[in-house]
Parts: structure tokens; sequence; C-alpha cells
């Protein structure tokens, strides 16, 4: 397992990164000292916030140059792999002005680090959790003999029902990192006694679950994803026979959909219902479906609908919602009638509105 990014490959990102954006890139140690530098004057120098940040594995912005010692106006972003610090990546300039430039290093990073680790041990841990889940996800396993030795290695009974569980990060603050979601996740897995787990480059965990360690800790999943709500989203996906992990896969990508459509943090897949059947519409038959009942229809008549029926077809709380008079409603609904051949106030059309509008969403 690789622990450190090597002189060689720090310079070779910097480098590149560099080229892109032309800001001067610092990788810093532990012990705050830089050790590769488009700036060749810094290398073996210290800097004081790249220590901090290597501490704290916490993402710093710096918008004055004088304040700490060794340290220009920059951001300082933090770089660990399977819960281990490497560097902390710094580069020079505004925030506003380089924050993505620094996410970019990182991200790169990150990628290099893993095609070294995969290309390093054939038969890493790594390798062999991503070998696991991969097969176990498939349409159609493969090697059964193997796979069931490698269960073993990560203590995992074939013979109970199984969940699959993926959560997408969300890394849009900018204290926040990939890194240090990572370093979360790992350890809210093993708090769980959850040993089969992967990161899938750039935003994707997967994991394999008793299906009864899952039913047990589903107040830690709510705790874990609420305390994260603006950085990931959890889907779980239905119970399965650990030889048919296929379905449970497949619906977890449908519980992760809903959860997006739905802006929350954790979807299961038990308690979905319309959704599972709008996620195994084929897209095309979904495209005409949707030019069938919403042809001529606005952005703005469709969020009125959308609004509607959220509010139980209820004229008062549309209005309150939408800060519209009564009369003004009526009128916008008639007109929705009118255009698109629907009634969105009759019960069938309503389901035919009703569903368009979802499907719009998925």
């Amino acid at each position: 397992m690789i622990t450190a990014v090597s002189k060689a490959l720090a310079q070779q990102i910097v480098n590149t990164v560099h080229d892109i954006c032309g800001r001067d890139i610092n990788f810093i140690n532990k012990k705050g000292i830089i050790f590769a530098s488009t700036d060749e004057c810094r290398i073996g120098t210290f800097h004081e916030i790249g220590k901090e940040a290597a501490d704290t594995l916490k993402t710093i912005e710096v918008t004055e140059n004088e304040n700490y010692k060794g340290t220009n106006c920059g951001v300082n972003i933090p770089v660990t792999h399977n819960g281990l610090f490497l560097a902390v990546i710094g580069i020079s300039g505004h925030p506003d002005d380089v924050r993505s430039f620094a996410r970019l290093a990182e991200r790169i990073t990150r990628l290099l680090i893993r095609e070294q680790e995969l290309g390093g041990t054939a038969h890493s841990l790594s390798e062999k959790k991503r070998f696991l889940l991969n097969s176990l996800t498939s349409e159609h396993l493969e090697m059964p003999e193997y796979i069931f030795s490698v269960l073993r290695d990560f203590y995992i009974e074939e013979s109970t029902p199984k969940r699959i569980i993926i959560i997408r990060l969300i890394a849009e603050d900018s204290s926040v990192t990939l890194s240090s979601l990572e370093t979360k996740i790992t350890r809210f897995f093993e708090r769980l006694g959850i040993t089969l787990f992967c990161d899938y480059y750039p935003d994707k965990f997967i994991a394999l679950a008793d299906a009864q360690t899952v039913r047990k800790n589903m107040d830690a999943f709510k705790n874990f994803s609420s305390e994260n709500s603006a950085h990931l989203q959890i889907g779980i996906g239905c119970e399965a026979d650990i030889w048919q992990l296929n379905a449970s896969f497949r619906s977890a990508h449908t519980a992760l959909a809903n959860a997006a459509l739905d802006s929350t943090s954790l979807s299961l897949f038990d308690d979905l219902t319309l959704e599972i059947i709008l996620s195994s519409v084929p897209e095309n038959n979904r495209n005409e479906y949707l030019a069938k009942v919403l042809s001529g229809l606005s952005a703005e008549d469709i969020l009125l609908l959308h609004t509607y029926y959220e509010e139980g077809q209820s004229l008062n709380r549309t209005c309150e919602r939408l800060f519209l008079h009564k009369n003004t409603l009526q009128y916008k609904l008639n007109r929705i009638h009118r255009i698109c051949g629907f009634d969105p106030r009759d019960f069938k059309d309503a389901v035919i509105l009703y569903l368009a509008v979802r499907m719009q969403e998925y």
C-alpha cells in the first residue's frame, strides 16, 4: 500500500498543473517542508500553513501574504489515501481564482497514486476489494470458487442476505476535500464492521454489508448522512443473496437517483414506490411519453404542476407557495389544459401529468 507521494511524482504533478494555470504549486510533507515546487527556491523551506493543514487534515485558504511563515496567499489542500496522509498541495493566488486548480491537482494525485498501487501489487488488499465488488455486482458471476476463497479474507459469511450501499461524494464546499470525505466514510464503515468497500474514481464509494448490519444501524446511517448532507448522498439497495447482488446493485443506483431528485442525503430502496417504475423505463420510451404529454408546456407550467401535485392539488397551498391569486392559478391550470389536452384537476389526466412531471425529473 502506498503511503507517500514520491518527489518525482509530485514534481510531475506540479509541473503539469502549472502548465494549465500558470500558478506556483507546492507539495508539502507532514513536517511542513516543501519537497516539490514550481519555484525551485522554495524546495526544502518551511511552509507554516502547510504544516497546519497536514496536522488538521483540513483545507486552509490564505488571503494575505504576510500572515504566516513561508506562506503566500493561496489554497492548501491535504491529500489522503486509504485514510493515510500523503501530502499537502499548496497553490499560490487568491483562493477564488485558484481553488479549482488546487482541486485538480488533488484529483490528479489521487488518480496517479491509485494507478501506482494497482500496478505495484497484483494481489493487494485494495485490488481484492475491487475485484470482489466488481464480480459480485456483475450480471454474470465468474470464478465462483476463487470468489468464495477471497470472501473469507474479509470475514464475509456467504449464507446471509446482503445489501449494496453506494455513496456519491459532493465536494462543492471549498473547506471539504474528497480526501477528507474518504477518511470519514472509511471510519464510518469500519465502525459498523463493514469490511468490503472500495472507492470508485472520481466520486463514489461502493460497499457490501450484511442486511442485518444495515437494519441494526439504520439510525447510524441516518445520522451520518444528516451530518454530511452537504457533501454526500447514500443509496441503499434491496436485500439479496450474495450470488444475486446485481439486483441490489441496480436498486442501490435507483435509490441514489431518488436521493438526488428529492435533495435528500439518504434513500433506502425499500421505501421507494413510483421511483422503481420510473427507473425501469427505457430512455427512448421516456422521451416519447414526455413529448406526448408535456408538449407545448413551458418550464413555468411544469413548475406549477410540480407544486400543485406536491401540495395534493390544494389550490390554497399552491397559491401560497407560488404567491399567486386563486383566480390566476385557475387561469393557469385552464391554460395548461388547452395546450396539452390534459386537465390537471381531472383524476385520470392528473395521473398522466404527474407521471410526466416525475419522469422529467428522473
